[in-house]
């Protein structure tokens, strides 16, 4: 697997993967960086790896205060590397994706996220209502958050096992996850735009869970 950007190639030399080869300029020219990972967008750092490491979902709930982002077809891989980086710096056990209509974790998710998910604890299921039944079974609590629902973020106690779902860009949560949710949380909107982008609301609740959970 073929990493690019300064960030994505810096993580990746410090985390779990193993890495094969390095190029940089002034070495190699941008062009032949260019050709070598298939974007302009490398900023004279390409890398080859090891392929991603996903691991078993049921893992990430091992703690009893485990945080999980599940995520319900994310198919854009600027969305889903943007909320990796924020899962990621907000101290996240882990991140579920679905193996099929999601975006998987791929150069452009890596370069995305700043390298995070170098760091980030990821796994795939192959049905995320299936999922979060399990995780309510082994304790957790599941918040969706959807514009509209009437319930603000901050609301919710945030304490013990915790799973964060959002929905894809545009039709949110499908009705099953919906329903596997104990609750539906919202973001205040105080403007004219009727929604946030997905990885901003991820963003925004994730650290609404941190800041109850480290406040005295």
């Amino acid at each position: 697997m073929i990493v690019y950007g300064r960030n994505a190639v810096r993580e990746a030399q410090r985390g779990r993967r193993r890495v094969l080869q390095v190029w940089e300029e002034p070495g190699v020219s941008r062009q032949e960086l260019e050709q070598i990972c298939g974007s302009p967008d490398h900023q004279g750092h390409v890398a080859e790896v090891e392929p991603y490491p996903y691991v078993d979902a049921q893992d990430l709930l091992a703690a009893e205060d485990a945080l999980l982002v599940a995520l319900d077809r994310i198919q854009d891989p600027q969305n889903l590397g943007a909320i990796c980086r924020s899962a990621e710096t907000a101290g996240a056990s882990g991140v579920v994706i679905p193996e099929r209509e999601s975006a998987h974790v791929t150069a452009a998710v890596c370069r995305a996220s700043a390298g995070a998910v170098e760091h980030l604890a990821i796994a795939r299921v192959r049905n995320v209502a299936d999922f979060l039944a399990s995780a309510k079974r082994g304790g957790a609590w599941v918040y969706g958050a959807e514009a509209g629902a009437g319930k603000p973020h901050w609301e919710p106690d945030y304490s013990g096992r915790v799973v964060l779902v959002l929905g894809s860009e545009g039709k949110g949560l499908r009705p099953r996850v919906r329903r596997a949710c104990d609750a539906i949380v919202e973001l205040p909107l105080r403007g004219r735009i009727e929604s946030l982008n997905v990885s901003a609301t991820a963003a925004a609740i994730l650290y609404e869970i941190v800041r109850q959970r480290t406040m005295p």
